[in-house]
């Protein structure tokens, strides 16, 4: 488990390491970034750099929590890959079931996979479930996850590398905007967030702006109309 910088969570804690790339919005992947540090600093649970790795012996983590958290699942990998087998899927749910004191936000882009397995699954309050969504050339994976049994769905629309006009929320609880960061970001306009922002303010749904990006993220800032929008989904709140 480590603490996080990311705005929207508090920590990150990773059953699994490694993934591939899929869609555009993998090209930058900070992950695959961070796991060769990791790997070069001699960090174990990175031996294998990128490869998709089982991590049981982190099951019990959660556990040892002393005070509620929210906590982002998978941060250097995603759950719901094609080599992690649906019964260590169904431990790493086990443990969050057992802990409704802790948000766990659970983020995917593969979407097929995940409401495939969504039956097989014991969705508590306390599982944000999320898709990743770069562009429209993705959008199918909006469909997969209002189809499972989340209590708690959000869209995580970064990076945002394109604008996304047919974007239906309708279902979704939350949306995360931010643009890209890195040595060679791609831009990301502001009539495109705006655009999201109003989507979100017509249909009631939560709207969190993440980031500017660019190559200094944090001279850029996170203010979009010279407001901080920090907003999050009731269900599931620890408030």
């Amino acid at each position: 488990m480590a603490q996080s910088s990311i705005e929207w969570t508090d920590m990150t804690w990773n059953p699994t390491t490694g993934c591939n790339k899929i869609s555009q919005g993998c090209k930058y992947c900070y992950a695959e970034v961070m796991s060769r540090r990791l790997q070069a600093m001699g960090v174990e649970k990175y031996a294998n750099n990128f490869e998709l790795t089982l991590h049981p012996e982190t099951l019990n983590i959660p556990y040892t929590w002393k005070k509620p958290k929210v906590v982002f699942v998978n941060s250097m990998s995603d759950l719901f890959h094609e080599k992690v087998p649906l019964d260590y899927i169904q431990d790493v749910f086990k443990v969050m079931n057992d802990l409704p004191q802790h948000i766990f936000q659970v983020l995917t882009k593969r979407g097929d996979l995940l409401y495939e397995y969504h039956k097989e699954l014991n969705w508590t309050e306390n599982i944000w479930m999320g898709v990743s969504v770069e562009d429209e050339k993705v959008l199918e994976r909006v469909d997969y996850l209002r189809g499972t049994n989340a209590k708690t769905k959000f869209l995580s629309c970064e990076p945002l590398i394109a604008p996304l006009p047919s974007l239906n929320i309708n279902g979704i609880d939350w949306v995360i905007v931010g643009g890209e960061s890195g040595r060679k970001p791609r831009l990301m306009k502001k009539e495109w967030v705006e655009e999201i922002r109003q989507n979100c303010k017509a249909h009631g749904v939560a709207f969190f702006f993440k980031q500017w990006g660019g190559t200094n993220k944090k001279k850029a800032g996170r203010t979009l109309n010279g407001k901080t929008y920090d907003e999050m989904p009731l269900t599931g709140s620890l408030a």
